[in-house]
C-alpha cells in the first residue's frame, strides 16, 4: 500500500525528484470553467449567485446571508463540549497571533523624515469549505489572525454552514456569513454583487475551482495563495512506535484523494513496519477509500541512511508540514529551512497544528514553503512608506539625485529635483 523506497532502486531518485518538483498548476479545465463562473457573477451579480449555487450544489437559495437568528439558531445545537473545544481554540490562536503585531515607526534625521505606517485591511473575505467534510477549524485558523490584525469586518462564505463552523465564526470574530461555495464565491468577494460586499482580501482553502478562481481574480484583489493538495513529511526513526507514525501518515491522507503522505525513515526495517500498520489501519478508518487512494497515488516512504540524507531530502521536498519523529528533533529542526510548520518530537503530531496549538494551520503548500510562509497578522495589514524632506536636506542630496537620474537617462526626474534646488547650491 505505502511503497518503501531503497537506496538501491532504481526508482528511488526518480520518484524522491518528482515528489520535490510537485506545484500547484492546474488543469486547464479548471481555469477554462472558473473564468466562465467569474464572468457569470461580474455581469449576473445576485441572480448569477443563485443560479450557480442550484446548478453546482442543487440548492435553491432565498437569502444569501445568513440571518442572525438562524447563525445563532445553529450555533446553539453545537454540544457543550464541542463549544468548549472550541473556546479553547479560539483563545490558544488568539493568544499567538496577538504577538504577531506590528508597529509604525519614524526616523528623524538632517532634516529628512521617513516612516512605514502599518494599517489593516478594512475588509477581508475567508472561505471555508463544506463538501467532503466541514471545517470549523478554518474559521478560527484565518478570522482570529485577522481580528489580531485589526480587520475592521470579516465576511464569511461557506456552501455548508454547520453548527460547528458557526458557532466557530461567532467565536473567532466573523461578522457576516454568506451561505454560497464555490469559484462563484470567489469571484462574489472580489468584485461584489447587490449583497456579498467586495473584500480588499481572500484567504482560505478550497477545491481545485476555488484556487483557479482565486488565481483569476488575484490583482483585483488579494489572496493568501494558491493552495495545492496538503500534504506531509514525517522524518522517523525506531525511538518512535511505527503505528504513531502510520497514524499521522493517515491523518494527512485521509482529507483527499490527492493528498501528499511521504515518510522518510532511517531504516529499511522501520520503514516496512510503518507501512504494515498503515495497512492495517486502514481497515477500519471511515475515510478509507480517501485515504487509500492518497497513499497509493502519492504516498511514498524513502529509505534515510542518516541525518544528512534526511535533513537534505526534507530540504527539497518543501513540505506544507514537516513532523520529526526522532532522537534528536530540536538539533534537525535547526536545519530544516523549507517547511510551513514544523512538529518536534514523538508527542507531536500534525493534527495539534490543525487544531489547537496557536499558530495558524494555512501554510504554503506544494513545494512553495521555499519562498513562502504560514498566514498570519502580516497577512491582514497594508503597510504605507511616509517620506518628508526639508528645503536643506533636498538640497544636500540633490547632487546624487541627479547623477542617479542621469545613469538612468530619466531627464525630467533630475529636473524635478534641480528646479527646487537651483540657485542654492
Amino acid at each position: 500500500m505505502l511503497r518503501v523506497y531503497e537506496k538501491g532502486d532504481a526508482e528511488y531518485a526518480r520518484r524522491l525528484s518528482a515528489l520535490c518538483d510537485r506545484n500547484a498548476t492546474l488543469p486547464p479545465e479548471f481555469e477554462t470553467a472558473a473564468r466562465a463562473i467569474v464572468a457569470e457573477v461580474r455581469a449576473g451579480g445576485d441572480a448569477a449567485l443563485r443560479a450557480l449555487t442550484l446548478r453546482f450544489d442543487q440548492r435553491e437559495l432565498c437569502a444569501l446571508e445568513l440571518s442572525t437568528a438562524e447563525w445563532d439558531a445553529l450555533a446553539a445545537k453545537v454540544a457543550p463540549d464541542v463549544r468548549a473545544a472550541l473556546e479553547h481554540a479560539v483563545a490558544r490562536v488568539r493568544a499567538f497571533h496577538d504577538r504577531e503585531r506590528y508597529s509604525s515607526f519614524e526616523i528623524a534625521e538632517g532634516g529628512i523624515r521617513v516612516g512605514l505606517r502599518v494599517m489593516a485591511l478594512d475588509r477581508v473575505g475567508i472561505y471555508v469549505p463544506g463538501g467532503k467534510a466541514l471545517y470549523p477549524s478554518t474559521v478560527i485558523m484565518t478570522a482570529v489572525p485577522a481580528v489580531a490584525a485589526g480587520v475592521r469586518e470579516i465576511v464569511m462564505v461557506t456552501p455548508g454552514p454547520s453548527p460547528e463552523t458557526m458557532a466557530a465564526a461567532r467565536l473567532a470574530g466573523v461578522d457576516r456569513v454568506f451561505c454560497i461555495g464555490g469559484a462563484q464565491a470567489i469571484a462574489a468577494l472580489a468584485y461584489g454583487t447587490e449583497t456579498v460586499p467586495r473584500v480588499d482580501k481572500i484567504v482560505g482553502p478550497g477545491n481545485g475551482y476555488v484556487a483557479a478562481a482565486k488565481r483569476l481574480v488575484f490583482g483585483d484583489v488579494g489572496i493568501d495563495s494558491i493552495a495545492g493538495p496538503t500534504e506531509v513529511v514525517i522524518g522517523a526513526d525506531d525511538s518512535v512506535d511505527p503505528a504513531w507514525i502510520a497514524a499521522d501518515l493517515l491523518a494527512q491522507a485521509e482529507h483527499d484523494e490527492v493528498a501528499v503522505p511521504i515518510l522518510l525513515a532511517r531504516g529499511a526495517a522501520f520503514a516496512r513496519r510503518v507501512a504494515a500498520e498503515v495497512e492495517r489501519q486502514l481497515t477500519d478508518l471511515p475515510r478509507r477509500r480517501i485515504a487509500e487512494r492518497a497513499v497509493q497515488d502519492q504516498g511514498a516512504a524513502f529509505v534515510v541512511d542518516s541525518d544528512d540524507e534526511l535533513v537534505d531530502a526534507m530540504n527539497r521536498l518543501a513540505p506544507e508540514h514537516a513532523e520529526l519523529a526522532v532522537r534528536n528533533a530540536r538539533a534537525l529542526a535547526d536545519r530544516i529551512t523549507t517547511a510551513g510548520a514544523l512538529f518536534l518530537g514523538p508527542h507531536t503530531p500534525e493534527p495539534v497544528g490543525d487544531y489547537i496549538a496557536g499558530p495558524s494551520h494555512v501554510l504554503p503548500t506544494s513545494g512553495n514553503a521555499r519562498f513562502a510562509s504560514p498566514l498570519g497578522v502580516a497577512d491582514f495589514v497594508k503597510r504605507t512608506s511616509i517620506i518628508e524632506y526639508s528645503a536643506e536636506a533636498l538640497v544636500a542630496q540633490a547632487a546624487d539625485i541627479e547623477r542617479l537620474t542621469a545613469v538612468e537617462e530619466l531627464q525630467a526626474h533630475g529636473r524635478a529635483v534641480s528646479i527646487r534646488t537651483r540657485g542654492r547650491r
